[in-house]
Protein backbone atom coordinates (compact mmCIF):
# COMPACT_ATOMS: atom_id res chain seq x y z
CA UNK A 1 0.00 0.00 0.00
CA UNK A 2 1.60 3.27 -1.13
CA UNK A 3 -0.80 5.43 0.91
CA UNK A 4 -3.87 5.03 3.10
CA UNK A 5 -6.84 4.77 0.70
CA UNK A 6 -9.29 4.95 3.61
CA UNK A 7 -7.83 8.31 4.62
CA UNK A 8 -8.03 9.49 1.00
CA UNK A 9 -11.74 8.67 0.97
CA UNK A 10 -12.29 10.53 4.26
CA UNK A 11 -10.51 13.56 2.79
CA UNK A 12 -12.63 13.41 -0.37
CA UNK A 13 -15.76 13.34 1.78
CA UNK A 14 -14.50 16.25 3.89
CA UNK A 15 -13.80 18.31 0.77
CA UNK A 16 -16.98 17.40 -1.13
CA UNK A 17 -18.41 20.93 -0.82
CA UNK A 18 -15.18 22.71 -1.75
CA UNK A 19 -14.85 24.21 -5.22
CA UNK A 20 -11.66 24.23 -7.29
CA UNK A 21 -10.13 21.26 -5.41
CA UNK A 22 -8.28 18.68 -7.49
CA UNK A 23 -6.53 15.46 -6.60
CA UNK A 24 -3.16 14.41 -7.95
CA UNK A 25 -0.98 11.37 -7.31
CA UNK A 26 2.52 12.43 -6.35
CA UNK A 27 5.45 11.50 -4.10
CA UNK A 28 4.14 7.93 -3.81
CA UNK A 29 0.93 9.23 -2.30
CA UNK A 30 -1.84 11.60 -3.19
CA UNK A 31 -2.15 15.37 -2.88
CA UNK A 32 -5.19 17.62 -2.85
CA UNK A 33 -4.84 21.03 -4.44
CA UNK A 34 -6.83 24.23 -4.42
CA UNK A 35 -6.43 26.22 -7.67
CA UNK A 36 -3.17 24.38 -8.31
CA UNK A 37 -1.60 24.81 -4.84
CA UNK A 38 -1.16 21.71 -2.70
CA UNK A 39 -2.71 22.04 0.75
CA UNK A 40 -3.02 18.49 2.05
CA UNK A 41 -1.82 15.06 1.06
CA UNK A 42 -1.10 11.54 2.21
CA UNK A 43 2.34 10.00 2.45
CA UNK A 44 2.02 6.35 3.50
CA UNK A 45 -0.18 6.66 6.60
CA UNK A 46 0.69 10.26 7.49
CA UNK A 47 -1.43 13.27 6.67
CA UNK A 48 0.65 16.07 5.16
CA UNK A 49 -0.73 19.58 5.72
CA UNK A 50 0.55 22.87 4.30
CA UNK A 51 0.08 25.40 7.07
CA UNK A 52 2.51 28.13 5.97
CA UNK A 53 5.67 29.37 7.67
CA UNK A 54 3.87 31.71 10.08
CA UNK A 55 1.54 29.00 11.41
CA UNK A 56 4.22 26.28 11.48
CA UNK A 57 5.16 26.50 15.17
CA UNK A 58 1.52 26.59 16.24
CA UNK A 59 0.75 23.51 14.17
CA UNK A 60 3.64 21.65 15.79
CA UNK A 61 2.04 22.19 19.20
CA UNK A 62 -0.90 20.03 18.09
CA UNK A 63 -0.79 16.37 19.20
CA UNK A 64 0.92 13.98 16.77
CA UNK A 65 2.21 16.73 14.43
CA UNK A 66 5.83 17.01 13.33
CA UNK A 67 7.75 18.95 10.72
CA UNK A 68 7.55 17.44 7.26
CA UNK A 69 10.92 16.05 6.20
CA UNK A 70 10.07 14.19 3.03
CA UNK A 71 13.49 14.73 1.45
CA UNK A 72 15.37 14.38 4.75
CA UNK A 73 15.44 18.17 5.04
CA UNK A 74 12.84 19.86 7.29
CA UNK A 75 10.28 21.80 5.26
CA UNK A 76 9.02 24.79 7.21
CA UNK A 77 5.35 25.46 6.55
CA UNK A 78 4.46 21.79 6.11
CA UNK A 79 3.64 19.26 8.82
CA UNK A 80 3.03 15.55 8.99
CA UNK A 81 0.25 14.36 11.25
CA UNK A 82 0.44 10.77 12.51
CA UNK A 83 -2.77 8.65 12.40
CA UNK A 84 -3.86 9.32 16.01
CA UNK A 85 -3.85 13.04 15.18
CA UNK A 86 -6.55 12.70 12.51
CA UNK A 87 -8.39 9.58 13.74
CA UNK A 88 -11.49 11.54 14.74
CA UNK A 89 -13.47 13.17 11.92
CA UNK A 90 -13.48 16.55 13.66
CA UNK A 91 -9.67 16.44 13.96
CA UNK A 92 -9.31 15.62 10.26
CA UNK A 93 -11.71 18.44 9.33
CA UNK A 94 -9.65 20.87 11.45
CA UNK A 95 -6.44 19.92 9.60
CA UNK A 96 -8.18 20.23 6.23
CA UNK A 97 -9.43 23.68 7.24
CA UNK A 98 -5.89 24.76 8.20
CA UNK A 99 -4.49 23.72 4.85
CA UNK A 100 -7.37 25.30 2.93
CA UNK A 101 -7.06 28.55 4.89
CA UNK A 102 -3.40 28.90 3.99
CA UNK A 103 -3.66 28.20 0.26
CA UNK A 104 -6.89 30.21 -0.06
CA UNK A 105 -4.79 33.31 0.54
CA UNK A 106 -2.39 32.41 -2.28
CA UNK A 107 -2.96 33.45 -5.90
CA UNK A 108 -4.04 30.66 -8.22
CA UNK A 109 -1.10 28.99 -9.95
CA UNK A 110 -0.14 31.03 -12.99
CA UNK A 111 -1.82 34.23 -11.74
CA UNK A 112 0.44 37.22 -11.42
CA UNK A 113 3.55 35.38 -12.54
CA UNK A 114 5.86 36.73 -15.17
CA UNK A 115 7.67 34.36 -17.50
CA UNK A 116 11.12 33.33 -16.33
CA UNK A 117 13.98 35.39 -17.68
CA UNK A 118 14.80 34.16 -21.16
CA UNK A 119 11.57 32.16 -21.46
CA UNK A 120 9.64 32.65 -24.65
CA UNK A 121 6.37 34.48 -24.22
CA UNK A 122 3.22 32.95 -25.57
CA UNK A 123 2.31 34.14 -29.08
CA UNK A 124 -0.70 36.00 -27.73
CA UNK A 125 1.51 37.91 -25.26
CA UNK A 126 4.07 39.01 -27.85
CA UNK A 127 3.70 42.46 -29.37
CA UNK A 128 2.91 42.42 -33.10
CA UNK A 129 5.89 42.60 -35.42
CA UNK A 130 6.45 45.88 -37.18
CA UNK A 131 6.65 45.93 -40.94
CA UNK A 132 10.06 47.04 -42.24
CA UNK A 133 10.25 50.70 -43.19
CA UNK A 134 10.08 51.49 -46.91
CA UNK A 135 13.45 51.36 -48.55
CA UNK A 136 14.86 48.91 -45.96
CA UNK A 137 16.71 46.14 -47.75
CA UNK A 138 15.32 42.66 -47.21
CA UNK A 139 17.59 40.11 -45.65
CA UNK A 140 18.78 37.57 -48.14
CA UNK A 141 19.76 34.09 -47.07
CA UNK A 142 23.44 33.26 -47.11
CA UNK A 143 24.53 30.87 -49.82
CA UNK A 144 25.33 27.39 -48.56
CA UNK A 145 29.00 26.53 -48.48
CA UNK A 146 30.01 23.91 -51.00
CA UNK A 147 31.87 20.85 -49.92
CA UNK A 148 35.17 20.57 -51.76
Amino acid sequence: MAYDEGLAERIREGLADERDVTEKKMFGGVAFMLRGSMFVGIVKEDLMVRVGAEAHEGALREPHARTMDFTGKPMRGYVYVAPPGYARDDALRAWLARGLAFVSALPAKGEGKRPAKGAAASPAARPPRKAPAKGTPKKTPRPKARAT
